[in-house]
């Protein structure tokens, strides 16, 4: 314990660490530690919001090693975020090795100089190569002595969720409320929108995983159609409404966590149990429906990020109510995207803690994991998050009414 402790000092006076971001407040401080070092005219931090690496190195050649760890060992899955800021005192290259305590290289870097406008990395400035059994990434950044940043995904933190909230609220049908607070205090915020009368809920959940990006990509895009001003949409908003939480697990988000909240727990291994306050709010949403006898509980939408776009749902010879919904949305679906492949992966084991097991296990409704791939084309996701939507809407619509 001594020996740690001795070790934490040492890589803060070195400059490599340092203690808690002034930027966060008291809610924040439990989490990573900013990483800093600076040297040769190059800087290396991440004190900023979604900001993570172990620590960080530059040698005397001015080439950097940033070393990514999971927030705890071993990693339950795979998700290794990195996030950082790249400051120069000129215009020059260098050179950053990304170096992996656990699994390997798996997020094609990205970079921006506002963390609001997003590049991939081109093709030439990263190189993979295994050490050591792991991946590793060598990226070469051509910097004009702004800071630049460099992260797996696009940053979305919980500024960037209530800005978009702020943008939904203006639509007449739209309330926005607290759900509740994380386990260090952060909004959990909740939308509601259609007709407040309506019987038929539909619930969409987003980021319970924080470097699934992607998916919350989709889900923007996939609330927003919903919202759009045709007969369709008009349609379905009398008939239904629609709750959606976008943003279940802000402290991971915050704190640059591959998978877990800060209680140390992966969220969607947590539909059963509901160990922790995330999760307990989300079992209380759907609760609340369920126990209205004027409401009754038609969907789960629960978007994530994998490897490759995908959808993970309940296999068509369990009854659900809906009857056999997700085929016929995802029949719908590919109709509207014809030169697009929609890919289903159908299966169920009960009492799985996950939030499509549980959803369907308790209120026995179409439930969908829906993924994005890590490096699907990001327009591409704004056609997906579109045209899935439209799909959805259509075969609610032609769904007996309970």
């Amino acid at each position: 314990m001594r020996a740690s402790v001795a070790l934490i000092l040492a890589l803060i006076l070195a400059g490599c660490m340092s203690p808690v971001s002034p930027n966060l407040g008291a809610p924040e401080a439990v989490g990573r530690p900013v990483a800093r070092c600076e040297a040769d005219g190059i800087k290396i931090d991440t004190d900023f919001a979604a900001g993570a690496l172990q620590s960080c190195s530059i040698d005397a050649d001015g080439a950097v090693t940033a070393t990514i760890a999971p927030e705890d060992a071993p990693p339950i899955n795979c998700s290794p975020w990195y996030a950082f800021r790249v400051t120069t005192v000129r215009p020059r290259d260098i050179k950053v090795r990304l170096k992996y305590t656990e699994c390997g290289h798996r997020y094609w870097p990205k970079r921006s100089l506002d963390r609001q406008n997003w590049e991939r990395l081109p093709d030439e400035a990263v190189s993979v190569t295994e050490v050591d059994a792991k991946d590793e990434a060598v990226l070469t950044l051509t910097t004009t002595g702004d800071p630049v940043f460099v992260a797996a995904q696009e940053i979305m933190v919980p500024q960037d969720y209530a800005d978009w909230l702020t943008t939904l609220e203006k639509h007449p049908s739209l309330t926005r409320g607290l759900l509740g607070k994380s386990a260090q205090g952060r909004d959990i915020e909740i939308v509601h929108f259609g007709n407040p009368k309506a019987r038929e809920q539909v619930v969409l959940v987003g980021r319970q995983h924080p470097p699934e990006v992607t998916g919350a990509l989709a889900m923007q895009v996939f609330t927003e159609s919903l919202l759009e001003d045709t007969t369709l949409t008009h349609a379905f908003r009398e008939r239904f409404r629609v709750t959606a939480v976008p943003l279940v697990n802000p402290d991971g988000v915050v704190h640059g966590y591959w998978r877990h909240n800060t209680g140390g727990v992966d969220l969607n291994r947590d539909w059963g149990p509901f160990t922790q306050p995330e999760t307990q709010l989300m079992k209380g949403v759907l609760q609340t429906i369920d126990e209205n006898p004027d409401q009754a509980l038609r969907l789960v939408l629960d978007f994530h990020s994998t490897g490759r776009d995908i959808f993970y749902t309940i296999p068509d010879e369990l009854p659900t109510d809906p009857e056999l919904f997700t085929s016929k949305w995802l029949e719908r679906y590919p109709q509207l995207m014809p030169d697009y492949k929609v890919v289903r992966d159908a299966r169920h084991t009960v009492g799985r803690p996950i939030s499509k097991a549980y959803s369907f296990d308790a209120y026995g409704v179409p439930a969908i994991t829906f993924e994005i791939g890590d490096e699907t084309d990001r327009e591409l996701i704004k056609r997906i998050g579109r045209q899935s939507a439209i799909a959805m809407m259509e075969t609610l619509l032609k769904a007996p009414q309970p």
